[in-house]
């Protein structure tokens, strides 16, 4: 057990890319445990204990921040002398990123919200064809996520995996807006191609959400770097229903096509904004006579 002991802390036991492949582990098994473990529990409360889903939901809930009691209290990592206390919003590669990072968001809530309401309003697609979208979703993260997240490591590689997913969504909005065009029974398949597709552009955005996300932010300032790249991507969320909803379903077939050149462009600005980021670092030359004899070796951003 890793404990309290800031030797032991989890970045110092991985590699550079640690942070990331930890990250791409958790969310494939997060992805496999929570669907288990909540499908489960909701059933067998409701089902066999009668009770109310709302209750079920709440303890679920409560179950979870019990959890957060047993998380480790790491003491921070000595900051450089020229580290002021809100740098994060000075890095304006960064906040470039977050918010880029949080519009591309929208295309989660396109499989889970935007994609349902679609086959079933403008559709004749039978109806478990939305449970089936659910579970290919899910199935093609998880058994891809490990695999490509493992090629995308640096900022570098993650401009270029996030203008690969926005191509890949490019394909797949155009796939799902036919599915009201073909007769009934093309209509699950294709729906379950266009998801495939998509799923893919999801697990390459992620991954390089998770390299530009750590590879970005220096060692002692990780705390503030994450905080605003979780706030991004929650507006993102926060504001997704409303966007999809109001602007896709109701320009119909040119939303979708819309919606598909919209996450191409973000994806095209991934390789420029890496790139800003990664001039505006000190150069490996500079950071290491600055951090010589200082426990943080991390760059910081020059945000001038």
């Amino acid at each position: 057990m890793i404990g309290k002991d800031p030797k032991l802390r989890i970045s110092s036991l991985l590699g550079p890319s640690g942070p990331q492949r930890a990250l791409i582990v958790a969310n494939s098994v997060s992805r496999v445990g929570n669907g288990l473990f909540n499908t489960a529990a909701v059933l067998y409360f409701t089902l066999v204990v009668h009770l109310p889903a709302a209750r079920v939901g709440i303890g679920l809930t409560i179950a979870g921040l019990v959890g957060l009691i047993r998380v480790p209290n790491y003491q921070p990592l000595p900051r450089p002398k020229d580290h002021h206390r809100w740098a994060v919003l000075s890095d304006r590669p960064f906040v470039s990123f977050v918010a880029l990072y949080g519009a591309m968001g929208l295309q989660y809530e396109t499989v889970s919200l935007l994609l349902p309401i679609w086959l079933s309003a403008h559709t004749g697609a039978p109806r478990w064809t939305v449970a089936a979208v659910y579970a290919v979703n899910s199935g093609v993260c998880v058994l891809f996520q490990s695999r490509i997240g493992s090629r995308v490591e640096t900022p570098r590689e993650g401009g270029r995996a996030f203008r690969l997913a926005g191509l890949l969504f490019l394909v797949s909005c155009p796939l799902m807006t036919l599915t009201a065009d073909v007769p009934v029974w093309i209509a699950p398949g294709l729906a379950i191609l266009a998801v495939c597709v998509h799923s893919l552009g999801e697990v390459w955005e992620s991954s390089g959400g998770f390299a530009l996300g750590f590879g970005l932010a220096p060692d002692h300032a990780q705390g503030q770097y994450q905080g605003l790249f979780g706030i991004g991507f929650d507006a993102g969320q926060a504001l997704a229903p409303a966007v999809l909803t109001t602007a896709v379903l109701g320009l119909g077939h040119a939303g979708w096509l819309l919606l598909g050149a919209f996450f191409a462009a973000l994806g095209a600005a991934g390789p420029p904004v890496a790139a800003w980021a990664e001039r505006t670092r000190r150069s490996s030359h500079d950071t290491a006579r600055a951090a010589h004899g200082q426990p943080d070796k991390a760059p910081l951003p020059d945000s001038a």
